[in-house]
């Protein structure tokens, strides 16, 4: 089940003031745990509505009312979506919320998305939807290194700022059996969380690993200076492919190989394909 987990608005948020150091800080060890038991999908703070506005229809007409809105209470200055397995698990989730928040008086609200089984669908309209629903839930990219999985994927985390949520050597699995003792504190798994996509990655034994060919780590940002930035760690004792610069696809895109050997791509302002593809078509069986 999925529930938004939302922060009410109150007259401080609607001035627009920040929180503390300390209240950010006390909601990155929420969201993190939160992130470790697999239950946040992902969270935004909003700006107040002085900022924002409504669109309004009457008879098919839009009419845009600017903000701000009033009661404070009423609005909403941010949320969290989790997905838990019942109502009961996502009120304990939200009784955990940081005490720092307004000295410990905020006001939360849950609500339960709707789910495909909610409604009453005709036949065609049902395998259209189910075909959305069997779509993976993960599409996560999986790397090998040879020897240096630990470094390589601490050095990811740090230039992504991902959460590295797994660094598991084979000495602290079955598998230790299986690989020589001064191997031991080699990397069996490594998982670096970045906005919920994983990039894993092991150190293969013997001679199993095998260099990247043919498929890049490609990373997409929404600024031009951290784009910008990343791409020059990663190129840092790598092999330039592609130079960071504008192209007719994306306001900036550049390839590189790292020094560990991962090819990754680099955008910002990437655009989508302009070939329209009837999506009826490419989906029928």
């Amino acid at each position: 089940m999925k529930f938004m987990l939302m922060r009410k608005a109150d007259e401080e948020t609607e001035k627009g003031t920040l929180p503390t150091a300390e209240v950010l800080q006390a909601m990155h060890g929420y969201n993190e745990r939160m992130i470790q038991a697999g239950v946040f999908l992902f969270g935004n703070g909003v700006r107040p509505t002085s900022e924002g506005c409504r669109i309004v229809f009457r008879n098919g007409e839009a009419s845009v009312i600017r903000g701000p809105f009033s009661p404070a209470s009423d609005q909403l200055a941010g949320y969290s979506v989790l997905e838990v397995d019942s109502l009961e698990e996502a009120i304990d989730w939200a009784r955990q919320w940081p005490h720092e928040d307004s000295d410990g008086n905020a006001t939360l609200e849950l609500r339960r998305y709707f789910e495909l089984s909610d409604f009453n669908l005709d036949a065609a309209l049902m395998d259209k939807h189910q075909r959305q629903m069997q779509l993976p839930v993960e599409l996560n990219i999986h790397l090998s290194f040879p020897g240096n999985c630990r470094e390589a994927m601490t050095f990811y985390q740090q230039v992504t700022g991902g959460v590295l949520e797994a660094m598991i050597p084979y000495a602290q699995t079955p598998a230790a059996t299986e690989v020589p003792a001064e191997q031991a504190d080699r990397i069996i798994h490594a998982s670096l969380n970045i906005r919920g996509r994983r990039l894993m990655a092991a150190d293969m034994t013997g001679d199993c690993h095998q260099a990247m060919q043919g498929s890049c780590v490609h990373l997409e940002f929404d600024t031009l200076e951290r784009a910008a930035e990343v791409f020059d760690q990663l190129q840092q004792g790598g092999q330039l492919i592609m130079p960071f610069e504008e192209t007719f696809w994306a306001k900036r895109f550049g390839m590189t190989t790292d020094r560990f050997g991962t090819h990754w791509m680099i955008g910002y302002g990437t655009g989508h394909c302009s070939q329209n593809l009837n999506t009826e078509e490419v989906n029928a069986p």
